[in-house]
C-alpha cells in the first residue's frame, strides 16, 4: 500500500468538533499494479475504528468522487492544515478536483445524504443519548445542504464553515423537537437547487481522472 493523500475530515475539518468528537481520517492509496492480476486482488478499502480511518484504493476513490460522494470529495478540498500525507500524486489529485464534479451528481449526492440524516432524525427517541445523536444528525443535515448549495452555485466546496455556531444551535433546536425546521431546511434546499444556475458541467471530466489513474498504475509497476 502506497499512501498518496490523506487528511483529517469530518467535524474537525468543518469547525464543528466538540470535546467528545472523534477525529476522522480518510486517505487514498495505490496498491501494486501487478497485484490486480493475481488470484486475490487487493482490498478496495481499509477501514479501522480505533482510530477512525478509511482508506480507499485509488480506483475506488475515483469512482466514489465521480459519483459525488461528499466524504470522498472533501478530501480534495481540505484546509492545508488538515492534510497529513501529500505526495506528488496527491497534489495532482487536488489539482484536478474540479474534473470530478458534475451538476446532477452533486445535487443528487448532497440532497440524498441530507435526506438520510433527516430520516435518522425521525427514528430517534427523546432520551439523553438519543438527543445527542439527533443534534449530531441535524448538524450534518444542515452542513450537507449548505456545502452542497455552495458547491452547486460556485464550483467550490467550502469545508471550514464560516459560522459553526449556527449549525450547533440548529442541531440543538431540532434535537429539542423542532423537526419541522429541519424539514423546511430540506425543502428550501430542494427549491434552491432547482433555481440556481450552476457553473458545473452536466458530466464530470472522466478523461482527466482516467489519465491520473493510469499514471498512478504506471508508477506502481515493478522496476
Amino acid at each position: 500500500m502506497h499512501l498518496l493523500l490523506s487528511g483529517i475530515v469530518g467535524s474537525v475539518a468543518y469547525g464543528l468538533a466538540g470535546p467528545d468528537s472523534d477525529v476522522d481520517r480518510i486517505g487514498v492509496f495505490a496498491a501494486p499494479t501487478v497485484a490486480f492480476h493475481g488470484l486475490h486482488p487487493p482490498r478496495e478499502s481499509v477501514v479501522t475504528t480505533d482510530p477512525d480511518v478509511t482508506l480507499h484504493e485509488c480506483a475506488k476513490y475515483a469512482r466514489l468522487a465521480l459519483s459525488g460522494n461528499p466524504t470522498a470529495t472533501e478530501l480534495m478540498w481540505l484546509p492545508e492544515e488538515c492534510y497529513e500525507t501529500r505526495t506528488g500524486f496527491g497534489d495532482r489529485l487536488i489539482g484536478i478536483r474540479a474534473a470530478f464534479l458534475s451538476a446532477p451528481r452533486v445535487r443528487d449526492a448532497y440532497l440524498g445524504y441530507a435526506s438520510q440524516q433527516f430520516r435518522k432524525l425521525t427514528t430517534r427517541d427523546s432520551s439523553i443519548g438519543g438527543r445527542r445523536r439527533s443534534a449530531k444528525h441535524a448538524r450534518h443535515l444542515a452542513r450537507l445542504l449548505h456545502q452542497g448549495r455552495v458547491l452547486y452555485a460556485t464550483g467550490v466546496l467550502e469545508i471550514r464553515l464560516a459560522d459553526p455556531e449556527w449549525f450547533r444551535a440548529f442541531g440543538e433546536r431540532v434535537a429539542g423537537g423542532a423537526l419541522a425546521e429541519a424539514e423546511e431546511l430540506v425543502a428550501a434546499a430542494e427549491r434552491d437547487f432547482a433555481r440556481i444556475r450552476t457553473p458545473l458541467p452536466e458530466r464530470p471530466d472522466e478523461e482527466t481522472v482516467e489519465r491520473w489513474l493510469l499514471d498512478v498504475r504506471a508508477a506502481h509497476l515493478p522496476r
